[in-house]
């Protein structure tokens, strides 16, 4: 047994232990070390070896047992190849088909839009050109004698469209009475019967293009208010003038003729009772598209006027001729008699000749004095006298036929 209690190490000794441990405990890491790295690069070049040969052997295997398959797969796909084509070469011709329809809708689409392109830009200059001319004729409608010219023509085409023509049926701008107090209406239409119905056509615009010209919407309604008040207005003046004693026969009302759809509508929008106080105050409202249904119904009372004119004349006329021939079925009496008398006379002459001087005369012919005999002389018989006499006949006398 050691006796640990007498054992004595010195620190000299114990160092040069420690230093012999860790010497060999790190020649024990680069052992361990050198001999990891040298099997490692063995290892993995024998792995790699490996892997080639097992792809290499796999390679040659696959190529072997699915070399077969792949010809026949490729023969298969060129003959699917084949039917497919077959199958799709009609949809192909039809697809070029649809390729130059396309190209020739696409050449006649830019033509046509060219063509829309000049149209909309010829219409662009129309609008221009058309506001303009609206501009003008707004600003001319502004002057009076203007404005009330324009109605007078307005009227007078109107009234041409119907069939009314001013030198049968009516009268443009007659006066009646003189002085302050004289009346003038823009046209009196003549009805059947010396009768007349007044139209006037001074209707008051100055509101109406006022409102037109305003872009501001409560200006625009203050003055179509406006512009109706002033028909309003225009229209108890109207119906105090008492046209219908002035131009009398003629009915209990004017026509006040408003030269436009337009300047109609926005008055009675603005009021719509402007009908009912017109019809009140004696005055009807006219549009130029009621005025000529007004005047096609005038014109055709005219029409059945004339019809009823024309046959009184031809029952005139029908009784007329036949006086006349009564008279000359007289006539024709009285020289059917003379005729039998002048065939009984010229009977009996015949005969007095043929007993008394045609007998002498045959007897030349017996003597030789002409080798041309005598022609025989024939007496007007009855049958020749075909014509029956005509007799007066009154109603009753056919009646009893």
């Amino acid at each position: 047994m050691i006796d640990f209690a007498h054992m004595t190490i010195s620190t000299g000794n114990l160092a040069f232990l420690g230093a012999g441990f860790g010497l060999g405990l790190l020649t024990a890491l680069v052992l361990v070390k050198l001999v990891m790295h040298f099997f490692s690069d063995r290892f993995k070049a024998l792995s790699n070896k490996a892997l080639y040969e097992n792809s290499r052997h796999f390679m040659d295997m696959a190529q072997s047992h699915f070399g077969g398959y792949v010809r026949e797969a490729h023969q298969d796909f060129k003959v699917k190849e084949e039917a497919f084509t077959r199958a799709v070469d009609p949809v192909h011709r039809m697809l070029d088909r649809y390729e130059q329809r396309l190209g020739t809708m696409e050449k006649d689409r830019s033509q046509a839009f060219g063509a829309i392109s000049q149209y909309l830009s010829d219409m662009a200059k129309t609008q221009h050109q058309l506001a303009k001319e609206t501009d003008n004729l707004v600003k001319a409608l502004r002057v009076p004698h203007v404005r009330g010219r324009w109605g007078e023509v307005t009227l007078k085409r109107a009234v041409e469209l119907a069939g009314m023509v001013d030198h049968c049926d009516f009268i443009e701008q007659g006066v009646q009475g003189s002085g302050k107090g004289a009346l003038r209406p823009d046209m009196v239409v003549k009805l059947p019967g010396n009768r007349q119905v007044v139209v006037d056509a001074k209707v008051p615009l100055m509101a109406y293009l006022d409102a037109l010209e305003t872009t501001n919407e409560a200006a625009q309604k203050e003055r179509l208010d406006d512009h109706a008040r002033q028909v309003m207005a225009h229209i108890i003046q109207l119906g105090s003038k008492n046209y219908a004693a002035a131009f009398s026969p003629s009915p209990e009302f004017v026509v006040l003729f408003i030269p436009g759809e337009n300047f109609f509508s926005a008055a009675l929008a603005a009021r719509p009772d402007l009908i009912e106080k017109g019809v009140s105050h004696g005055v009807i409202l006219a549009t130029p598209t009621t005025l000529i249904a007004l005047l096609k119904t005038v014109s055709y009372v005219w029409l059945q006027q004339a019809g009823h004119e024309n046959a009184r004349a031809i029952r005139e006329l029908g009784l007329e001729l036949f006086e006349r021939l009564s008279t000359m079925a007289g006539h024709m009496n009285r020289l059917g008699k003379d005729i039998e008398r002048t065939a009984t006379t010229f009977n009996r002459t015949l005969g007095a000749m043929e007993k008394r001087v045609l007998v002498s005369a045959r007897k030349f012919e017996n003597l030789g004095v002409s080798s041309a005999g005598l022609p025989d002389c024939e007496p007007v018989s009855g049958s020749v006298l075909t014509l029956n006499r005509m007799k007066e006949r009154s109603p009753g006398d056919e009646t009893d036929e």
